[in-house]
């Protein structure tokens, strides 16, 4: 994969590795299972596709800009100091005086189980307001790679309108990385399948989810997946517990994911793009970016939260060279990525 910049070499002033674009919310997760009707407590964090791997990329020595909306309230003082203090360039996030930072509360349970309860308040909010008027054009194309979502896209038609610009081919355009990351609740008029694969097929690098396919576009199996998105160089079916599937031209690749220990399965997708991209921007083989991926998606499953410490560049290498026997031995669980827990042996194995 040849990795291009917009307006010149990397180390061109304001030229970063990655940008992200996207809303960011503050999130309140509860202090106990159960319905969101009977949880007493919350307790405040941070939740947004782009975000989670702008921090994500920057935790691992990355230059990374996010570029987002969000009010002039203390949500937004919250959002902005937060994401900034993982080392991300926050200086191109707007300040909305008229628009609220959008939040959202959520129960504990795994969000792939129908217990599982969402509720969003941002109809309306700062980031919305983001169309191809309201953006520093320039900002965004000024990295190596531009990394966007599916979700930015059911925000308002301003918004698609500006994914739709940013997807389209044009000179010199960076690598555009696309994760469709579908979320029905976002989706009200059913236009999902038909935005979200225009989307992909204008981008360079595409991640989806196997059982997203499936549900989106009725498609089985990741040949289906590849057929319905010829266009991307690049094409990253994510299988779950079973692992990732990669499409890069003419070749095809399956890495199995290590055994996990799950705390909560949020934030995993968002990590696996994240250890994915940074394995691309160091140009390395394709199955050790499947297996940064994996290991990022892993150090996500271990937290509560969306956002993980994750492992440290030196000892996600070495996990990533392991043989293939090892490599399926691994049992990775919390703690693992933290700096006082490595030692010789890193993970539990069987």
């Amino acid at each position: 994969m040849t990795i291009v910049t917009a307006t010149g070499p990397c180390d061109a002033p304001g030229v970063v590795d990655v940008v992200t674009l996207g809303e960011s919310m503050v999130t309140f997760l509860p202090s106990r299972p159960g319905r969101l009707a009977d949880v007493p407590s919350f307790d405040r964090g941070i939740g947004g596709a782009e975000s989670n791997v702008a921090c994500a990329l920057a935790a691992v020595g990355h230059p990374v800009r996010w570029v987002s909306r969000v009010g002039a309230d203390g949500f937004g003082d919250h959002l902005v100091e937060t994401v900034g203090s993982y080392g991300v360039d926050v200086t191109r996030v707007r300040r909305d005086a008229e628009r609220p930072t959008g939040v959202y509360f959520r129960t504990a349970g795994d969000r792939a189980t129908d217990a599982h309860e969402v509720a969003y308040y941002r109809a309306g909010s700062a980031a919305s307001a983001m169309s191809v008027d309201t953006v520093g054009l320039d900002a965004v194309r000024a990295g190596r790679v531009l990394h966007l979502t599916g979700i930015t896209a059911a925000l308002s038609a301003g918004c698609l309108d500006l994914l739709r610009a940013l997807t389209a081919p044009a000179p010199g355009r960076p690598l555009v990385s696309f994760d469709v990351n579908h979320r029905p609740l976002l989706w009200a008029d059913g236009s999902s399948p038909q935005v979200l694969l225009e989307l992909a097929r204008g981008a360079d690098l595409v991640f989806v989810g196997e059982d997203e396919a499936a549900e989106v576009w009725g498609l089985d199996g990741v040949d289906a997946v590849r057929s319905a998105f010829p266009d991307p160089e690049v094409l990253v079916v994510k299988q779950g517990a079973l692992g990732a599937t990669v499409f890069d031209r003419g070749r095809v690749l399956h890495v199995p994911a290590p055994r996990v220990d799950v705390v909560a399965a949020v934030g995993a997708g968002d990590a696996f793009a994240a250890g994915f991209l940074s394995a691309t921007l160091r140009g390395l083989p394709l199955r050790d970016r499947l297996r940064h991926g994996h290991l990022m998606a892993a150090a996500a499953l271990t937290v509560p939260g969306d956002l993980a410490v994750p492992p440290a560049r030196a000892h996600a290498d070495r996990l990533a060279a392991l043989d293939d026997g090892a490599w399926g031995r691994l049992r990775l669980g919390p703690g693992w990525t933290h700096p006082e827990d490595r030692a010789d042996e890193e993970v539990r194995t069987p």
